[in-house]
C-alpha cells in the first residue's frame, strides 16, 4: 500500500505532466490539473492517516527506480551543462562540469552499494508534513493558473499559447518535490533537489524576456552552487561513514559521533539549503523570481522549492544537535530573519514584499532548526505548514490584483474595496493571518521566540527574532491599512469578475487557513509530536487540548480568541450597517480647503491650489535595498565562516 502511494505521490504527477507537454492542442488540461491534484491529495492524505512506514532498497519500486535516477540524475547535469553552454553562462557551465565529475566519482570508484533492508523511501510525520503542503497547495496554485495563464497570454499577446510546457513543468515539480520529501537516500533526495531547481530555471524564464532570462539564469547558477555543496557531501558520507542513508546517519549521530570529519558534510548540505530557500546572500534569486507569472512565484515561495531548503536544515537537525555548528545555524537563520524583515519594511512593491517575508519566515524555521529544542522544532514545523497556506493565498491575491489595476505598487491598492471587494477582503484576511491572533502562524512564532529564549546560550538571537516580529508587524499592517482605511478616486469601474479557478482557489487558501489555524492543537498532536518524539527522548515541549496549546510559561487560547475576534467581528459589521449610505465629507484642513477638477486639496503659497495626497513611509534610507543589501551579505558571509568554525569546536 505504501508503495503504491509513493506512485502517486511521486511518479503519477510526472507522468500527468508528459502528458500535459504533448498535449498541443491544449484540450487535456483542465481535466489533468483537476485530477492530478485530487490524485494528490488523496496519495498525501492516504499517507498521513496510514501513518509512518517505510519502502526498502529490495523492493520491487526501488528496484525499478534505482537505475533510471542513476542514468536521469546525469542526464540532467548534462542538460543543465548544454544551457550554460547555450546562453554562454560559463558560470552554469562549470558548476554542472563539477557536479558530474563528483557524481561519476561517487558511481564509479565508491561503488555506493546499500542492503536491501535500507530504507530508500521513509514515511514519518516530517516527510508527510511536507507532502501534505505540496499536494494540497501545489494543486490548488497549479488550478488557479488555469484561470491566470489564460488571461497572462491574452495580455502579451501570443500568437502561440506554451501552457502545455507550462503546466508539464509544473507537474513534475510537483512530482519532484514529493519525491525529495519522501526519500531517505541522499543521492535520491538529491536528484530530486536538482530537478526542482531545473523546473525553477524554466518556470522563472517562461516569459523569454530579457529579465526573465536574467533572474532565470541567476537562480539556476545560485542553486547550482547548492547542488556542488550537496554532492561533496555525498562523497565524503559515503567515503567516510559508508553510508547515504538517512536514517542510518541519524542512529551514527545518536551514538555520539559528531566529530569534525561528521559534520564537515552536515554543513554542506545546511549551505545547500541556505541557496535553495534563498537566505542571505543568496536572497537575489528568489526576488529575481518575481518576474515569473504569479503561480511561479506562489510555488517557489510558498509550497515548493523553497520549503526543500527549510526541510533538508529540519532533516539534518538530529546530526548536529548540541553541537557549536547548530547554535550557529540558528544564528544565520536568526539573521535572515531580521534583514529580510528590514528590507520588506522598505518596500512598496507587493511582490516584493511578499518576497522578501517568505525569505524571512524560511530564516525563522532555520533557526528553530538551529536552536534545535523540542519546542524549537514543533514552532518550525508549525511555520512550515501556516507560512505556506497563509502566504499561497497572498501571492495568489496578488496576481489577481495586479492583474485588474496594472500595478504591485500597494500605494495604488487603496480604495480596493471600491472594485474589488472580494478579492481586497480575502487579501486582507490572508495578511491578518500573517500576524495577528488566533492564527497558527502567530502561535507558531511564540513558540519559536519562546524557544529562543530558553535557550540562553544565544542572547543575540532572541534580540534578532524579536526586532524582526516587530518590523514585521510594520509592513503588514501597512498593507492592511492601505487596502482598508482609504479610498482612491482613480479607481472607478468595478473589476471584480475573475476567472473561476483563480475565485475558487483563493477562497479554498482562505477558508483553509481559518480551519487549519482552528485546528491547531489537533495538528499539533497529530503531525509535530510525532517528529518530536522521534528526535528528542525528552518531556513534549507543549500540551495541547481542545481549546489551546500551552506549557508552564504561558498558554495560547485558540477558541476563546476565536470566540472574541467572532464577536468583534459581528459588533463591528453591525455598527458599520449604521453607516451605510451615509454621506461622506472631505477631509478638514483648516478652512482653507478646496476641490478642483474632482481632486481634493488645499489653497495654498500664493493662492494656489495644492493636492492633498496621502501616502506612507518606506524608510527607504535605512530599509532601502540599496542601504542595507550589501551590508548583509558580508555579514552573512562572515557568519558562513563562523558556521564553518564551529566544525572544530
Amino acid at each position: 500500500m505504501v508503495e503504491f502511494l509513493i506512485v502517486l505521490c511521486v511518479i503519477f504527477p510526472v507522468l500527468a505532466g508528459a502528458v500535459a507537454f504533448f498535449d498541443k492542442s491544449n484540450s487535456l488540461k483542465r481535466q489533468l490539473i483537476i485530477v492530478t491534484g485530487g490524485v494528490l491529495t488523496f496519495a498525501a492524505l492516504a499517507l498521513a492517516l496510514r501513518g509512518a512506514g517505510s519502502v526498502a532498497f529490495g523492493s520491487s519500486l526501488a528496484q525499478a527506480l534505482g537505475a533510471p535516477i542513476q542514468i536521469l540524475d546525469l542526464a540532467l547535469l548534462c542538460f543543465i551543462a548544454y544551457i550554460g553552454w547555450r546562453r554562454d553562462h560559463r558560470l552554469i557551465l562549470a558548476l554542472a562540469a563539477v557536479q558530474l565529475i563528483g557524481l561519476l566519482v561517487l558511481d564509479v570508484y565508491l561503488h555506493p552499494s546499500v542492503d536491501a533492508a535500507t530504507p530508500a523511501f521513509t514515511v514519518d510525520s516530517l516527510a508527510i508534513t511536507l507532502v501534505l503542503v505540496v499536494s494540497i497547495i501545489g494543486s490548488l496554485i497549479a488550478y488557479y493558473a488555469l484561470g491566470y495563464m489564460k488571461e497572462h497570454e491574452e495580455h502579451l499577446h501570443l500568437t502561440k499559447t506554451k501552457q502545455p510546457r507550462f503546466f508539464a513543468i509544473i507537474l513534475v515539480f510537483l512530482g519532484a518535490m514529493n519525491g525529495l520529501a519522501l526519500a531517505d537516500d541522499l543521492s535520491w533526495v538529491y536528484f530530486f533537489w536538482e530537478v526542482t531547481t531545473l523546473c525553477s530555471f524554466l518556470l522563472i524564464a517562461h516569459d523569454d524576456t530579457d529579465e526573465a532570462n536574467r533572474n532565470a539564469e541567476r537562480a539556476l547558477w545560485m542553486n547550482m552552487a547548492g547542488g556542488v555543496a550537496f554532492v561533496f557531501a555525498l562523497l565524503w558520507f559515503q567515503g567516510v561513514q559508508g553510508t547515504l542513508s538517512l536514517t542510518a546517519l541519524q542512529e551514527i549521530a545518536r551514538s555520539g559521533a559528531k566529530e569534525a570529519v561528521f559534520l564537515l558534510p552536515v554543513v554542506a548540505l545546511c549551505l545547500a539549503g541556505f541557496t535553495k530557500s534563498a537566505q542571505v546572500p543568496f536572497q537575489s534569486w528568489l526576488c529575481g523570481a518575481m518576474v515569473a507569472p504569479t503561480p511561479v512565484s506562489a510555488l517557489l515561495h510558498s509550497s515548493t522549492m523553497v520549503k526543500a531548503g527549510v526541510y533538508l536544515v529540519l532533516r539534518l537537525a538530529p546530526l548536529s544537535f548540541g553541537t557549536t555548528v547548530s547554535t550557529m545555524i540558528a544564528v544565520c537563520g536568526g539573521f535572515t530573519f531580521l534583514i529580510t524583515a528590514a528590507l520588506a519594511a522598505g518596500q512598496g512593491n507587493g511582490k516584493k514584499i511578499l518576497a522578501y517575508s517568505t525569505i524571512s519566515n524560511l530564516g525563522l524555521i532555520i533557526a528553530c532548526a538551529g536552536i534545535n529544542t523540542p519546542a524549537a522544532i514543533a514552532a518550525g514545523l508549525l511555520l512550515l505548514v501556516f507560512h505556506a497556506v497563509s502566504k499561497g493565498l497572498l501571492f495568489l491575491c496578488m496576481g489577481a490584483i495586479e492583474q485588474k489595476i496594472g500595478s504591485r505598487n500597494i500605494e495604488d491598492m487603496r480604495g480596493l474595496f471600491q472594485i474589488m471587494p472580494k478579492t481586497a477582503l480575502v487579501t486582507t484576511f490572508g495578511i491578518v493571518t500573517m500576524m495577528l491572533p488566533p492564527f497558527g502562524m502567530l502561535l507558531a512564532k511564540w513558540m519559536a521566540l519562546e524557544s529562543s529564549v530558553e535557550a540562553s546560550a544565544m542572547p543575540v538571537l532572541v534580540i534578532m527574532l524579536a526586532l524582526g516580529s516587530g518590523l514585521t508587524v510594520l509592513f503588514w499592517g501597512r498593507w492592511a491599512g492601505i487596502l482598508i482605511g482609504s479610498a482612491n478616486p482613480k479607481l472607478e469601474v468595478a473589476q471584480e469578475a475573475q476567472e473561476a479557478t483563480m475565485a475558487t482557489a483563493m477562497r479554498a487558501l482562505a477558508i483553509g487557513a481559518a480551519v487549519l489555524s482552528f485546528f491547531a492543537p489537533l495538528l499539533y498532536l497529530w503531525l509535530v509530536e510525532p517528529v518530536v518524539r522521534t528526535m528528542f527522548a525528552t518531556a513534549l515541549p507543549y500540551e495541547a487540548w481542545y481549546g489551546g496549546v500551552g506549557n508552564k510559561y504561558g498558554i495560547f487560547a485558540v477558541y476563546p480568541l476565536y470566540l472574541i475576534i467572532a464577536f468583534g467581528f459581528w459588533y463591528a459589521w453591525n455598527e458599520t450597517k449604521k453607516y451605510a449610505g451615509g454621506k461622506s465629507e472631505q477631509p478638514y484642513m483648516s478652512g482653507i480647503q478646496a476641490t478642483k477638477d474632482g481632486k481634493v486639496g488645499f489653497i495654498g503659497p500664493m493662492k494656489g491650489f495644492v493636492e492633498v495626497k496621502s501616502g506612507n513611509y518606506y524608510l527607504e534610507s535605512f530599509f532601502g535595498e540599496s542601504r542595507l543589501t550589501n551590508p548583509a551579505n558580508y555579514a552573512a558571509l562572515a557568519l558562513f565562516g563562523l558556521l564553518l568554525g564551529g566544525i572544530l569546536q
